[in-house]
């Protein structure tokens, strides 16, 4: 492989046994592949736990050698609209399988993102064409996925990934690249990451470019995000009636890590839970931090919505000293 693969498809595990933290579904996929057969198939759960690697997977060890010609993969947000599914897609499922399993699979990610129109269509040609042709369709929200498509398919819901198991796969790549890792980084990358495997594995990438020793410090400066720490203390400086000290913090983080109002209050909204402070007050603190949000995402001002949070923030706390 060449040096300047992206690691995520570097890495990307080629086999059912090399997927990490979803056992139950790879056990079940192996049945298929040991009986060369299996039904329509929907994968849905977050980002980066792993339903693309099972898709591709799971062709590898169904057709071998054979698997790119037998195998047609969208990604269903470029390619959505119904001229695709009626040309591209109807022109590969009706075509007979290359070699001994009697189907070709039709692999659609991020079907959610399909249109209602294309979906309809694709409905229909599952149902033609299922003879000699199986679909799997990979999206984050099955909700958006029509219910006669739903019902075509057998759901298989991906789960977050558990920390022992990202931990276990970016050692395994620390290693292979000959990076010195510590267990403080590894805790930075999932806690930006928050489970999502393609995204610890960019991290890591991104900061292996930097040094081949690997610190939180540099996690959180090549991935622009600040640090727990420096969070808490806005919410500390607020909490405590300090209003200008924490709006001053809370502004040279944004230059700093050049992040959006949307950022800030997700970062904020995390480390509420760790502030010493009753369980109603942080409940209030969180509704009224996604209030802001919505202001944010309807186009208000961020510095402004900021200040009225850390302002609220303040007000819970002179109410808790008298």
């Amino acid at each position: 492989m060449s040096d300047n693969e992206i690691w995520t498809e570097k890495y990307r595990p080629k086999r059912l046994d090399d997927i990490k933290g979803q056992d139950e579904i790879v056990k079940r996929l192996k049945a298929f592949v040991e009986n060369k057969n299996m039904p329509h198939l929907l994968f849905a759960g977050p980002a980066g736990v792993g339903k693309t690697t099972a898709a591709l997977a799971l062709a590898r060890e169904l057709y071998g050698d054979k698997w790119e010609q037998n195998v047609l993969q969208l990604n269903a947000s470029d390619d959505r609209g119904i001229d695709v599914i009626r040309e591209k897609v109807k022109e590969f499922a009706r075509t007979k399988p290359i070699g001994n399993v009697p189907f070709k699979i039709v692999f659609l990610d991020e079907a959610d993102a399909m249109t209602r129109d294309a979906q309809q269509a694709l409905r229909r040609i599952m149902e033609e064409y299922s003879s000699v042709t199986r679909f799997i369709l990979a999206c984050n929200y099955s909700s958006k996925i029509i219910e006669p498509i739903q019902s075509r398919t057998v759901v298989f819901r991906f789960k977050q990934l558990d920390k022992k198991d990202v931990f276990d796969l970016l050692r395994s790549i620390a290693e292979k690249e000959n990076l010195n890792i510590t267990d403080d980084a590894l805790e930075a990358i999932y806690y930006i990451s928050e489970g999502d495997m393609r995204k610890s594995i960019n991290i890591l990438q991104a900061a292996a470019l930097y040094s081949k020793d690997i610190t939180p410090e540099l996690i959180y400066e090549v991935a622009s995000v600040a640090k727990p720490q420096e969070i808490q203390e806005v919410l500390k400086l607020a909490y405590e009636g300090k209003f200008a000290e924490a709006r001053e913090k809370l502004i040279d983080l944004m230059l700093k890590y050049g992040l959006a109002g949307e950022d800030i209050i997700k970062y904020l909204s995390k480390e509420v839970y760790s502030m010493n402070i009753s369980e109603k007050e942080k409940l209030d603190i969180i509704y009224y931090a996604g209030e802001i949000e919505y202001r944010l995402l309807e186009g208000s001002d961020p510095i402004v919505q900021l200040g009225a949070l850390l302002a609220y923030i303040g007000l819970r706390g002179l109410q808790n000293r008298k």
